[in-house]
């Protein structure tokens, strides 16, 4: 335990008597000095023991006032007042005692023939016996800690022999907030509580931690891993130096074992990659597609394949080869922890996987593979995967230039086409096509019956009734158009020249 106040008196050769402040005696000591000075507080970092023989203080109550206001924003521990025959006081001033028991300042007396440094050293001697306990208590709590983990109960052993060791309340989950372990506390809870810290440290990978108080207590949050994020440990309850000394050993067993099971599960892995590869031959019975889900745990409605091209830039050098493959596998083995059933495989420098359809694709895509091009397949029913994934590997072009995931259900938009164009292109073609309209159309009305009669598919009546105009208004203006423009608006390629050229127009000027 750390040296207090009454540890100090209670050392029989120090010969100190309290004379006043009873009520600050369980204040812990951090250092004992002797000054002189009125105001100490300039040289102080709290809990200090201040031993004066008050020769600056004169008799004045107003000086005892300032002293010990200045000893109590100080944070000291105590102050201890030399009195005998030869020293500037005999007795203690009744004003400075009074002060004292007012503030709960703990105010000790020691007698002429007692050094100062006496109980500098019974200060010092305390704290080093104090920190070598705390030393020999953190060896055999590591010691404990170690052999947790040898004794084969994994996770759940390791935090039960934490919780033994420190009495702090702890959670272990994987890098999507799902439990993996706890000791002394509901998982579930803490982790929903503790969700904004979690996203937090997890924006800085393995490079830092974070805490906080929630409904359950003060929260610490760190990341668990060696050269990739595995996970997280929540450790509750109030901070202390045993417990910030044994946290590292903590962390450090908790990421082995996080590690330990992640190369355990390798060979899983490599079974489902197996598994995806006969679901991606193209050839399977329906039935034989849904057999292979459900082995996997995954249900036999649609799915849908995703493809992300895990390296970018010109090819490697021969010395980053291997590096660069170890990022690919590193990242399948990530989307395979993540992806419901864990169907994932590694071709080349991309990765592949199935996801049931109604699968947040976006939000996993940013947390594992935030940056990399993406291609999302249609949803399709098991037996059509090899189709999905064609179709997700076909749009990874698009999505380098995009630079985000494309999803297949934009490979028919003209959105997509027109996004691959930069604003000065797509103004440079809407104007090539729409400049004589331009001109001749200064409030644009020509342009916007165009407009309503492309989306109306040509229907005279549909175009007149959303613009409010006769029939042969419209006519007129589309007959104009076509005079204008040297188009043939019964033309199919006609048509959507124009339709493209609006299209272009509106997505260059972002309306």
């Amino acid at each position: 335990m750390p040296l207090t106040v009454r540890d100090l008196l209670a050392i029989p050769s120090l010969h100190l008597a309290l004379a006043a402040g009873s009520k600050g005696l369980s204040r812990t000591v951090e250092a004992a000095y002797a000054s002189e000075v009125t105001r100490p507080s300039a040289w102080m970092e709290g809990g200090e023991v201040v031993m004066t023989t008050a020769l600056l203080l004169g008799v004045d109550p107003q000086d005892y006032a300032g002293f010990v206001d200045d000893l109590s924003r100080a944070r000291a521990a105590a102050v201890v007042l030399g009195l005998g025959p030869s020293l500037p006081l005999q007795y203690v001033p009744p004003a400075l005692s009074d002060l004292a028991e007012q503030c709960g300042l703990p105010l000790l007396t020691i007698p002429e023939g007692v050094p100062p440094a006496a109980v500098t050293k019974a200060v010092f001697d305390a704290r080093a016996a104090e920190e070598r306990r705390l030393l020999e208590r953190t060896l055999r709590t590591q010691r404990r800690l170690t052999a947790a983990v040898a004794s084969g109960d994994g996770l759940d052993g390791l935090l039960r022999a934490w919780h033994l060791a420190t009495g702090m309340a702890a959670v272990v989950c994987d890098v999507l907030g799902r439990p993996l372990a706890s000791v002394g506390t509901e998982a579930p809870t803490v982790l929903a509580q503790a969700a904004e810290i979690l996203e937090a440290v997890a924006l800085r990978d393995l490079r830092g931690s974070a805490g906080g108080d929630i409904p359950s207590g003060p929260v610490q949050v760190q990341p668990l891993g060696a050269a990739r994020l595995r996970g997280f440990v929540l450790l509750l309850g109030t901070d202390s130096t045993e417990s910030r000394l044994l946290s590292s050993v903590l962390v450090s067993l908790l990421s082995v074992e996080l590690e330990r099971r992640h190369l355990a599960d390798e060979p899983e892995r490599r079974r489902r990659a197996a598994l995806l590869a006969r679901l991606f031959a193209g050839d399977l019975a329906a039935g034989h597609a849904e057999a292979l889900l459900k082995s996997v745990g995954l249900s036999t409605g649609p799915i849908r394949a995703v493809a992300i091209q895990a390296q970018q830039g010109s090819p490697p050098a021969r010395a980053d080869v291997s590096t660069r493959r170890e990022e690919v596998l590193a990242l399948a083995a990530d989307l395979a922890l993540a992806v419901p059933g864990g169907l994932v495989r590694v071709v080349g420098a991309s990765v592949e996987a199935v996801l049931p359809d109604g699968t947040d694709v976006t939000s996993l895509l940013t947390r594992f593979a935030p940056g990399r091009p993406a291609g999302i397949g249609p949803a399709v029913t098991p037996q059509h995967a090899a189709l999905t994934l064609r179709q997700a590997i076909a749009l990874l072009p698009a999505s380098v230039e995009l630079a985000r995931p494309v999803m297949a259900t934009e490979a028919g938009s003209v959105r997509l086409l027109l996004s691959l164009g930069s604003p000065a292109v797509l103004a440079a073609f809407a104007d090539t096509a729409l400049a004589p309209l331009d001109t001749a159309d200064g409030d644009g009305e020509l342009i916007e019956t165009l407009r309503v009669w492309l989306e109306t598919n040509g229907s005279w009546a549909e175009t007149s009734a959303l613009l409010g105009l006769h029939r042969h208004t419209v006519q007129n203006r589309i007959a104009k158009i076509a005079k204008l423009t040297g188009r043939q608006m019964e033309r199919c390629e006609d048509r959507v020249d124009l339709w493209l050229a609006l299209q272009a127009r509106e997505q260059a000027t972002g309306s």
